[in-house]
């Protein structure tokens, strides 16, 4: 078996590898696949919920792996299936024709939801692998430095099948299904590279029935408040997230080109933050990246409020470093979520502590994004002028994801980590003034004060004082 240090270094690449499978089956090309077969709003809400609304499937796999030894086997030709179930269902089209679009349509939603099973199923067994081999100290700076590398393959991937697919008159689906067979060769060595990571033996839950397995995330106080956070979360980024490109390609009018285009440096955004964000996560806790990643993630909503149609260029100027914006705080959301899931879930029952932190708010957002597919499609055609500004059923979606995720802002303060330093005092390093005194402009930001220390969220300790902490804030403010 490899070394920590190698088998670190192996997890990024094929990390990378991941993504890129990721991005060339998932992208937006993946929507006009759809439309070219026949598909409308209501087909692309299914296949934007089926990623979230598998979920359940890592329920399945948590129960499964607490009567396991070891994972690996699984893992390794679950995830080699889900690869390769795409492929046949893309090819199809091009190679049998005669047996029309509708039912290689509802053929590939039907392999899209087998794929995005089989990936759940993998998840958790791989999540609680990593969170037994990999160690706690400096986890967050390594997730960190993964998303670094996995989102500026992101962006290379799509950035590359935007070229591929750059001539608007191409056949999509001959373009797509050359993009399914380049991500499935990725992907397979994607899970090959695992071969030689060392597994430590799973660690069961002793005398441990069905309900005290499933019961057990719900009866832990900080992971039940965890959960209800994701749950209202994710229902608020189903209602609007989805369809986005959707969006951009009916209401603003881009081009294929411009919409992946857009999204390349979307991940760009993701990747310059990563490695700060992770950094903080490390030195700071989880809870404060939540809840300030959180509470600005209302920004992209509110652009797409303010596009207009009809200047794809003008509209993507505009949209270009707010969608970097909004994935920087992706990309804090996502370290916070797994750094809280690995370091605060017990070796006992990780997988299900996993799989409950991630499937019941994803099966939550799955319903959400079916139900409001299905409203853009009977509202198709609607609209209302209110004030001179026409609101139409994107635009509905988009202004209740915005109402939505303004809550969320407040609940995800009940989220619970112990001796994780308060919002207030990162936000204070990261600004360079105290919360406090801005509030009370002019008198208190002027006053002179004697440093505090970091207060921790329990009240009853202050954080440590980190010798890296002024570098690390001054590596945050330049990258903001």
């Amino acid at each position: 078996m490899w070394s920590l240090r190698t088998s670190q270094l192996v997890i990024i690449v094929a990390g990378c590898m991941g993504m890129a499978y990721t991005q060339l089956t998932a992208c937006a090309a993946s929507l006009k696949y759809i439309q070219s077969l026949g598909g409308n709003g209501f087909h692309v809400g299914i296949f934007n919920a089926l990623p979230t609304g598998m979920l359940f499937m890592q329920f399945v796999a948590a129960y499964v792996a607490n009567r396991l030894k070891y994972r690996r086997r699984w893992w390794f030709w679950v995830s080699i299936t889900q690869r390769l179930m795409l492929l046949p269902f893309v090819l199809g089209p091009w190679l049998l024709p005669g047996l029309g679009d509708r039912f290689w349509l509802w053929a590939f939603l039907l392999a899209w939801a087998i794929n995005n099973g089989l990936t759940h199923f993998g998840t958790p067994l791989w999540l609680s692998w990593m969170g037994d081999y990999l160690p706690k100290e400096g986890l967050n700076t390594f997730w960190g430095m993964r998303h670094l590398w996995m989102q500026l393959t992101a962006a290379t991937a799509l950035l590359a099948s935007g070229l591929f697919l750059l001539n608007p008159d191409s056949d999509f689906q001959a373009g797509y299904a050359t993009l399914v067979a380049v991500a499935t060769a990725v992907g397979v060595i994607d899970i090959l590279m695992f071969y030689k990571v060392n597994e430590p033996p799973v660690t069961p839950l002793p005398q441990a029935g069905l309900w005290e397995v499933l019961s057990g995330p719900f009866r832990h106080r900080g992971f039940r408040s965890f959960i209800g956070f994701t749950c209202f979360w994710h229902i608020s980024a189903m209602v609007g997230a989805p369809f986005i490109s959707l969006y951009l390609f009916e209401f603003v009018g881009m081009s294929l080109f411009q919409v992946l285009l857009l999204w390349t440096f979307s991940w760009v955004g993701g990747a310059i933050s990563s490695r700060w964000l992770g950094q903080l996560a490390e030195a700071y806790g989880n809870r404060p990246v939540l809840i300030i990643c959180t509470t600005l993630k209302s920004i992209n909503m509110i652009a797409l409020l303010l596009v207009g149609s009809g200047s794809p260029w003008r509209a993507f100027v505009f949209l270009a470093p707010v969608f970097m914006v909004d994935m920087a705080l992706n990309t804090g959301i996502a370290i916070a979520n797994n750094g809280y899931l690995l370091k605060h879930s017990p070796a006992a029952n990780r997988t299900m502590f996993i799989a409950s932190g991630t499937a019941v708010a994803g099966l939550a957002g799955g319903i959400t994004s079916i139900l409001c597919g299905w409203f853009l499609l009977t509202s198709s055609g609607w609209s209302v002028t209110i004030a001179g500004y026409e609101l139409d059923g994107f635009r509905t979606l988009f202004l209740i994801s915005l109402l939505m995720r303004l809550v969320a802002a407040v609940l995800v303060k009940r989220v619970h980590e112990p001796n994780a330093t308060r919002t207030s005092h990162v936000v204070t390093l990261l600004i360079g003034v105290d919360v406090s005194r801005v509030l009370r402009f002019p008198v208190g930001l002027y006053r002179k004060r004697q440093p505090e220390p970091a207060p921790m969220e329990d009240g009853d300790a202050t954080a440590p004082v980190l010798d890296q902490a002024d570098g690390l804030v001054s590596t945050v403010r330049r990258a903001v």
